[in-house]
């Protein structure tokens, strides 16, 4: 179990990807806002009349087997593994099993002295569980074996995995390769040397989430996502 101090210094180089200085809205629940035709190879995304240009430009016209000359090919979805048991006395966060989403607190929360120290060691373990993952990435790991490692690291500290479950998610992080914005869902797909991936890892304990994020290398990348990353 996670406890005390924390001698991790972790420094994520990417927390979190934003458009302009918005965040996108939508009265659709999260596992109908995207689809996947597998016998044309698209993802496409459904969004309101304010943002269908947006949606377009990043998800509806992109074609995967467009510029042949890349160095990488366009991602395709892998095989999507069931998703792992988490032991029975483990406590779930409150929309687990169910089909209602996660509501938004409109105000300020105050939290006492033990709800604070609460969010610290949640928010500890997230950290170290991200520098452990990191430590996983190279060519020819599957994104599904980082969350299995991630799943069972984060079990074994009597936590639960936050994304496991949450809006139909069917995993236990999120790792989002290359064009995958965020939110990736781990598969079959091998890392491949040149790949970026940014690892989501949150988790449930003692009733507070830590969540916390970081893109990580994979083997030669090109200066051009290097460059994206850093920046």
């Amino acid at each position: 179990m996670v406890g005390g101090a924390c001698s991790l210094q972790l420094q994520p180089r990417l927390l979190s990807s934003f458009v302009g200085n918005r965040f996108i809205h939508s009265t659709q629940p999260l596992n109908q806002l995207f689809g996947y035709n597998s016998g044309k190879n698209q993802v496409s995304m459904q969004l309101s009349r304010t943002f269908s240009g947006l949606a377009d430009l990043l998800f509806n016209r992109r074609n995967l087997d467009a510029e042949p000359n890349r160095r990488r090919k366009r991602l395709r979805p892998g095989k999507v593994s069931p998703h792992r048991p988490v032991p029975d006395h483990i406590p779930r966060p409150p929309y687990v099993n169910s089909q209602k989403p996660i509501g938004i607190v409109s105000g300020p929360e105050v939290h006492d002295e033990k709800g604070i120290e609460c969010m610290r060691v949640s928010g500890r373990l997230a950290a170290q569980v991200l520098e452990y993952a990191g430590t996983l990435v190279k060519p020819g790991i599957t994104t599904d074996e980082i969350d299995k490692a991630v799943h069972q690291m984060i079990i074994d500290n009597g936590a639960y995995p936050s994304p496991l479950g949450y809006g139909g998610f069917p995993k236990s992080v999120c790792t989002s390769v290359n064009e995958c914005i965020c939110h990736g869902i781990p598969d079959s797909r091998a890392l491949e040397d040149g790949d970026t991936i940014n690892i989501d890892v949150t988790v449930y304990l003692n009733g507070y989430h830590g969540d916390t994020s970081a893109t990580f290398f994979c083997g030669d990348v090109d200066d051009e996502a290097r460059n994206l990353v850093k920046g």
